[in-house]
């Protein structure tokens, strides 16, 4: 079984965020990028297919430039066993999506695996034009996935409930936490992904459908005031006055 999991580079989680002057940009002084968290919960599902079968080949794509090369680095010390890099900033989902089709369609790819979103952008639309342009069935968020020959059993949680889906490979799968849990690398894990290929790829000319104007910080939290328990009728008219209650 071949199996691709798409990879975005994003500032770890615990950064601290501010932007350039002219706020059309991340500034990037300081901060540390890691491994999309789900897109990692996909990497670390298709580790337990690979750690079952000795038939699993798994890829990882990235769309950035050279910065995010040891973020690939990483999920080969995780255990995939090849990578590759289409060399262009990422501008909004659509681009992203036609870039990773057209290099993939040809691939025969029988699972591809992506987080359920970025962290940076919280879009979770390249999912799901992935599998249109490519022609894939299309299972989003799964928490839970099973695999028996052509056939998977995904499971997703709905609102007071689980919902469990049936769908037939070739498919594309949106991770989220649940459905695997996340590898740290070993030494020799590190030692090996030092010789493992990493493909530069030339992008394409694509159309981006979106562009960014401005990036603005939100405003800094103001500060708690007190009302004493012994006028609740202080508070009861503050909120009023505010059309809170």
């Amino acid at each position: 079984m071949n199996i691709l999991v798409c990879i975005s580079h994003v500032p770890d989680t615990t950064t601290r965020i501010t932007f350039e002057p002219n706020g059309k940009s991340l500034n990037k002084a300081g901060v540390t990028f890691v491994i999309n968290p789900y897109d990692e919960f996909g990497l670390s599902k298709a580790m337990e297919f690979k750690e079952k079968s000795n038939d699993v080949h798994i890829s990882v794509i990235c769309v950035g430039d050279i910065e995010t090369e040891p973020t690939l680095r990483k999920a080969l010390a995780i255990g995939a066993d090849d990578a590759f890099r289409i060399d262009t900033q990422p501008l909004d989902s659509f681009s992203v999506a036609t870039l990773i089709a057209e290099w993939a369609k040809n691939k025969s790819f029988d699972l591809i695996f992506t987080g359920k979103e970025s962290i940076d952008e919280n879009s979770g639309a390249v999912p799901g034009m992935l599998a249109e342009l490519l022609g894939f069935s299309f299972i989003s968020y799964a928490t839970k996935l099973d695999v028996n020959g052509k056939s998977v059993i995904a499971y997703r949680e709905i609102d007071n409930g689980m919902e469990i889906l049936e769908a037939q490979l070739p498919l594309l799968v949106s991770c989220q936490k649940g459905i695997a849990e996340w590898r740290i690398p070993n030494m020799r894990g590190i030692m090996a992904a030092r010789s493992k290929p990493l493909t530069v790829i030339n992008a394409l000319q694509v159309e981006n459908r979106v562009n960014t104007l401005n990036f603005k910080q939100p405003e800094g939290k103001t500060g708690c005031v007190y009302y004493s328990s012994d006028n609740p009728e202080e508070l009861i008219s503050v909120l009023s006055t505010k059309g809170i209650i």
